[in-house]
């Protein structure tokens, strides 16, 4: 099959954006393009970094599920994470929404108070954007954010240590009790209707001297992943080191003796972040080191390749 014959399904997501990107030029106002969380681009009179995400109605939530205040509050903090995924501060975010025609309009305003009311708790607002039809709910945000020094996927080395801060595992529970048609443990199911990134966590990752950091949106091992490919190094985590939360536990009690650590490292969207730091380094607190880089490549789970779900995969 020559390359103009490829669909989408078949290059996967992160084939798309190698294509794609080829086609993208570059001048002196961009510090950093893409393949990290955002962009840094230059002004006349300072920097910002910049991200935009999407979520789709019956991809990224449904309104039988989610109030319109928790997807605003989840499309919020989607956009923030990736801001603080750079080391960052949000500042302001813009958004593209678009919707079916017999929307009630209230949803639109709730949808907006959710997602301001998330963007307050860094002190960001909604500062303009566009309206479309559609036949589902679309909300595209782009936000904005100053990052002093901003940390990408690309400069972890051997002998770093690798450390997480947030919560993981929780969102994924959640889709899997929601999928089932429960609405328990509701600690699991508020976790994915609206999840709670660390905030804080990115800027005191940057400021203790934090190699790479990305955040936890499609899986803990998919997201080292990229850190390793970006990197160039082997990533091992080690399982006993990371915090399963009672109600992931519960729930996969309830599912069958599904293994919790399976959510732990393969759901995402709970916005949790993942860093390197190097070795000799003070890890900030609310950061809890589960492993460590070498020399090599690929992500293993106790020194072994991991058979379970890394992730979610566009496309597949």
């Amino acid at each position: 099959m020559s390359n103009d014959d490829q669909t989408i399904a078949a290059i996967g997501e992160f084939g798309l954006i190698d294509r794609v990107t080829r086609s993208i030029g570059s001048s002196e106002y961009v510090l950093l393009g893409p393949g990290d969380d955002a962009a840094h681009v230059a002004t006349a009179d300072g920097t910002f970094v910049v991200s935009t995400d999407i979520l789709i109605e019956g991809r990224h939530f449904r309104r039988d599920w989610s109030s319109a205040l928790d997807i605003g509050h989840k499309a919020a903090a989607a956009n923030l994470s990736d801001i603080n995924a750079m080391g960052g501060v949000a500042t302001a975010l813009t958004m593209a929404f678009a919707a079916p025609a017999d929307l009630p309009a209230q949803w639109a305003d709730d949808m907006v108070v959710g997602f301001e009311t998330e963007c307050a708790t860094v002190g960001a607002h909604l500062v303009g954007g566009d309206v479309s039809a559609a036949d589902q709910v679309v909300i595209s945000v782009t936000a904005f954010g100053d990052a002093e020094r901003p940390v990408t996927r690309g400069g972890a080395r051997a002998g770093d240590v690798v450390a997480y801060a947030g919560t993981l595992g929780l969102s994924a529970a959640g889709y899997a009790a929601l999928s089932r048609g429960f609405r328990s443990p509701k600690v699991a199911v508020d976790g994915h209707r609206r999840p709670s990134p660390p905030y804080a966590a990115g800027p005191a990752a940057a400021a203790a001297g934090a190699t790479s950091m990305i955040d936890v949106s499609d899986g803990l091992l998919a997201d080292l992943e990229h850190i390793s490919r970006s990197s160039g190094v082997a990533i091992d985590i080690q399982a006993e080191r990371l915090d399963i939360p009672e109600a992931v536990a519960t729930l996969a009690s309830a599912l069958g003796g599904l293994d919790p650590l399976g959510f732990v490292l393969g759901g995402g969207e709970d916005f949790a972040l993942v860093a390197t730091f190097p070795g000799d380094a003070k890890v900030p607190a609310g950061w809890t080191v589960i492993g460590a880089a070498f020399a090599g490549e690929g992500v293993t789970v106790d020194g072994e390749p991991y058979t379970g779900s890394t992730g979610h995969r566009h496309f597949a």
